[in-house]
């Protein structure tokens, strides 16, 4: 048997924790809204963890002969607007969405947010259309199929364009509807999940609480690796490591287990208050990041600009922070040996020439793993309003532990904007060199700028080859001479009292935004 995750997504109210429980065979001790605000207010607070158990269909058992059932871990996620962040964290260890929409009310904000959610970290999907019960029995399959045609034409704009839509009920008030339909979809839509078994441990943990005389008990899902009874894990959290006392999975007990899993941990007493949500892993797997750098893919429905110097909220696993960025890009793959250019708005998919990049500077460390999904979102927004708040993902390329990264770190990342400079030509020297002033300021450091390339307006190309007086101007050399022609208008100039003949001098160079002692560059 092996586990296989289906995350329960949609906006709020839509159903998702009943057909959790219509589908559920066990029920963790985070499931179905256990929590006393959860009762209270009559809304999913946090995720819920369940599951149930399928028998492997063909399809899984020619390619894994071994397997003879399957069990199916449903992620019940929240809905309501302000616990986007928790849905995003939950989104990232499942293999399959079930989106629940109200077949009363169609697609809703959350639930458009929940498939951009689902086109970043995973690639199936079912839609169930919930509560047709509440829908007049005579017009019924009328209206079942005219929001079955509404959704499709959403979806096609989507990755998933040829998803299966299975009408369902599970209202306490009537017989469950459409469950047998959906088993039998799920069924044929499981597939055999790509697992990183042999990569270092890292585990996902959604609730940590203690039981008395035994331990703290982690529950979460294997990311990667695997871990057995009696291995020494790492909480980076808390700085701390601990030895597994004990697991299970659902109230079974275990000995072993691999990437997919849905697992408790129990380990050596602590305070289960100093962790709400985090990750545990082998030793040395994750680190604090004070800054990163991602490649990047702006969310097309995102409406507004993803402009450097803005402040984002940024996802990584289970954790959310703000964080300054700064877009740049190149034609080539990311390197300290490259130099980018410097964007002041992050290019669509209509740039998709130049390879985007993000920089991300954090206002607090952050745990990172290599290699790890990134999720950026405005989520000061209006969390009624009808835009998405998800502005942009990526891939985690490189970071930076230090706390003074500024200096060790960005002082060596390449990133440059383009700048120009114009001046004119005050006198002719002779006919390789020129006098050239208002190209820099009387308190520029004229250092930076020697042996650059310019251009005159008249077409000759020369070099700055040093300052000259202290007004800020130039000498400047062409090493092909001067033309005819501009040698006599420059000679005009000189001597006439009548109006002169302006010869512009152009500077154009790349200035490095986060080394101001790197020598400018063309």
């Amino acid at each position: 048997m092996f586990n296989f995750n289906i995350g329960v997504l949609g906006h709020v109210d839509s159903g998702k924790t009943s057909l959790s429980k219509a589908l559920s065979e066990i029920a963790s001790t985070a499931a179905f809204d256990k929590n006393p605000q959860s009762q209270e207010r009559g809304i999913t607070l946090d995720l819920g963890f369940s599951s149930f158990t399928i028998e492997a269909p063909g399809h899984i058992q020619s390619v894994r002969p071994d397997v003879e059932r399957i069990q199916c871990t449903l992620v019940d996620c929240p809905g309501h607007a302000s616990l986007i962040r928790t849905i995003i964290g939950g989104a990232q260890i499942i293999d399959l969405i079930l989106l629940v929409v109200d077949v009363t009310k169609g697609i809703q904000t959350q639930t458009a947010e929940c498939l951009v959610i689902g086109e970043i970290t995973c690639k199936h999907l079912i839609v169930v259309l919930s509560k047709i019960d509440l829908l007049e029995e005579s017009k019924r399959a009328a209206n079942i199929e005219k929001m079955t045609k509404k959704l499709k034409v959403v979806l096609k704009t989507t990755t998933f364009a040829n998803s299966p839509i299975v009408a369902t009920s599970c209202s306490k008030h009537s017989d469950s509807f459409g469950i047998a339909d959906l088993l039998n979809k799920i069924s044929e839509t499981i597939f055999n999940p790509v697992r990183s078994v042999n990569d270092p441990f890292l585990f996902a943990i959604d609730h940590c609480f203690a039981i008395k005389g035994k331990g703290t008990v982690l529950t979460g899902t294997v990311l990667q690796g695997s871990i057995k009874v009696d291995d020494v894990i790492e909480l980076p959290g808390l700085s701390a490591s601990k030895k597994v006392k004990s697991m299970q999975m659902f109230k079974q007990s275990v000995t072993a287990a691999t990437a997919g899993d849905r697992l408790g941990i129990c380990v050596t007493q602590f305070d289960p208050k100093l962790i709400e949500r985090g990750i545990a892993c082998a030793p040395g797997v994750a680190n604090f990041a004070y800054c990163a750098v991602i490649s990047v893919n702006k969310i097309r429905y995102f409406k507004g600009e993803v402009s450097s110097k803005a402040k984002f909220h940024i996802t990584i696993g289970y954790e959310t922070v703000l964080a300054t960025i700064t877009s740049f890009s190149s034609r080539g793959n990311f390197s300290f040996e490259d130099q980018f250019q410097y964007n002041e708005v992050l290019g669509g998919e209509e740039d998709g020439v130049q390879q985007q990049y993000l920089l991300l500077q954090f206002e607090r460390p952050v745990l990172v793993v290599d290699g790890c999904k990134v999720i950026g979102s405005k989520l000061d927004m209006d969390a009624h309003g009808s835009n998405c708040r998800i502005a942009f993902w990526g891939v985690l390329l490189s970071y930076s532990h230090h706390k003074d990264y500024k200096e060790n770190y960005l002082s060596n990342l390449k990133i440059y904007k383009q700048k120009t400079k114009t001046g004119t030509v005050e006198r002719l020297v002779n006919i390789n060199t020129v006098i050239v002033k208002n190209l820099f300021k009387k308190e520029t450091d004229l250092s930076y700028f020697v042996n650059l390339r310019v251009t005159l307006s008249t077409g000759e190309v020369g070099v700055i080859e040093s300052s000259f007086g202290q007004s800020g101007k130039v000498k400047v050399h062409i090493p092909d001479g001067l033309k005819d022609d501009s040698q006599t208008l420059l000679k005009r100039n000189s001597s006439s009292t009548s109006e002169k003949t302006v010869i512009t001098v152009t500077l154009m160079f790349r200035k490095f935004i986060f080394n101001a002692k790197c020598k400018n560059l063309q």
